[in-house]
C-alpha cells in the first residue's frame, strides 16, 4: 500500500511510544485539522485521548495515517474508497508486507545511526 517511493518523501517514524498531533502532522505531511477529520471518517483510527482531550497517537496510528494519505493523495481514492480498501481483508497481506518493510528500513537506519555514533 505504501510504496517505497512514497515513503522516501516522509521522515522516518521515531522510536517513541506516543506522538502528539503536531508531531504526527509533521511525520505524515498532513494538517492537524485533517487528522481530526480522518478520525471521524476512518473507524480504525483511534488515538488515545488524555487530559483535556489531547490526542496521543501510537506507531500503528502513524502507519495507518500514512496509508490513508497515500490512498487519498497519491492513488486518488475517495474517502469512501479508501475506507473500503483499508477494510478489505484481501489486502491484509499487502499491508503487513509494506508495514514490515517500513519497520525494517527504519530499524536499519536507526542501527546505522547508532553505529556511526559509536564509532566516533
Amino acid at each position: 500500500m505504501l510504496e517505497a517511493s512514497n515513503n522516501s518523501e516522509l521522515p522516518a517514524i521515531p522510536t517513541k511510544r506516543y506522538f502528539t498531533i503536531g508531531e504526527v502532522s509533521e511525520l505524515c505531511d498532513v494538517k492537524p485539522h485533517v487528522l481530526r477529520y480522518w478520525e471521524q471518517e476512518f473507524p480504525t483510527l483511534k488515538p488515545v485521548k488524555r487530559r483535556g482531550n489531547r490526542r496521543y497517537y501510537q506507531r500503528h496510528d502513524v502507519v495507518l495515517i500514512r496509508q490513508i494519505r497515500s490512498l487519498l493523495y497519491e492513488q486518488g481514492y475517495t474517502i469512501g474508497g479508501a475506507r473500503r480498501k483499508l477494510a478489505d481483508p484481501t489486502d491484509e497481506a499487502e499491508e503487513l508486507n509494506s508495514d514490515s518493510q517500513q519497520v525494517i528500513k527504519q530499524t536499519r537506519a536507526e542501527l546505522e545511526d547508532l553505529l556511526q555514533f559509536l564509532t566516533r
